[in-house]
């Protein structure tokens, strides 16, 4: 750290949105094979407003006072000794831990260039969205061409890589959303989108070969008669278990996060248009705590943005 201060979104102790303040902290310094970044943007995840509750467990694994924040996007302000790929004034994104914060620094490995094609608040949305996405549709379901592929929370954070990858791989792809969202993840490429409070997606749906889950809850027992023998179930919300599949003659898969090592072709392929990041609400730095009050609805269409400063 150094005696130089910046404004940053912490919080002492667990609990609900309003333990979320903006105060001065030291800004931090780049140590070996790190960078410092001077955000621009930074995505606001659930595992933020989850982390700030106490639902990844309490003191022992984070220390307080801690400034969430997982993705963000910026210009490197200064590099750390060994950092060979990036310079002063080079926009980049990537996985930036503390990035509720004016400046945050974080492992050049984890960062790439910023496509030109992207605004920042673009960029800031894309890598834990579109990294996951891509071990659940590509690396865990294995999606193929042709197949019938149904991706639930389609209009979210994740959801909406997951039709777009899975629609790359020329999968016929069905979503679920609300109906204010039905326009919206047929333009993402879903073929057909169902309106969960309308209609029982099991009801409409079956044979699939596959199902992607970013939801959780009751949708996996329900889930389970819509596939076919053989299909598979990967779900990034809920507990699953080999076993699980097993009795249902599919598949069940517990997903995560994809090696960094595939944000590379992730980012070639929004810098090539063929993906592309989406924009859900943006807030000031200062709000956010209305920003993981969002998040927390569940019910938001692309990634919530905090908006840091004018890069």
């Amino acid at each position: 750290m150094s005696d130089i201060n910046m404004h940053a979104v912490r919080f002492h102790e667990f609990g609900g949105p309003e333990v979320l303040k903006l105060e001065q902290a030291p800004r931090p310094q780049p140590e070996a094979g790190q960078v410092l970044v001077r955000l621009a943007a930074a995505g606001v995840n659930p595992a933020d407003w989850k982390r700030r509750a106490g639902l990844y467990g309490g003191l022992g694994q984070i220390a307080l006072p801690y400034t969430p924040g997982l993705e963000g996007a910026g210009i490197i302000e200064t590099t750390g000794p060994g950092v060979n790929d990036f310079h002063p004034g080079q926009a980049v994104y990537g996985f930036i831990f503390g990035a509720y914060a004016e400046y945050a620094v974080a492992p050049a490995s984890d960062l790439l260039p910023k496509p030109a094609n992207l605004t920042f608040e673009e960029a800031a949305t894309a890598p834990i969205g579109a990294i996951t996405a891509w071990r659940m549709v590509i690396e865990d379901a294995r999606v193929q061409p042709g197949q019938q592929v149904l991706v639930h929370g389609a209009a979210g954070g994740v959801g909406l890589y997951a039709v777009q990858f899975a629609a790359w791989k020329g999968a016929h792809v069905i979503g679920t959303a609300s109906a204010r969202h039905l326009s919206f993840v047929h333009s993402l490429g879903a073929e057909k989108v169902i309106d969960y409070n309308a209609t029982q997606f099991e009801t409409a749906v079956h044979d699939l070969d596959a199902v992607i889950d970013t939801v959780g809850g009751d949708l996996i027992e329900r889930s389970w008669k819509t596939l076919r023998p053989g299909g598979v179930l990967v779900s990034v919300a809920s507990q699953l278990t080999p076993e699980m599949g097993e009795a249902h003659g599919v598949r069940a898969i517990k997903s995560g996060r994809a090696p960094i090592e595939q944000f590379k072709q992730i980012s070639a392929l929004l810098e090539s248009g063929k993906i592309h990041p989406v924009v859900g609400a943006v807030f000031p730095l200062a709000q956010a705590q209305q920003a993981q009050e969002l998040s927390q609805t569940g019910h938001g269409q692309g990634r919530i943005v905090l908006h840091i400063q004018d890069a």
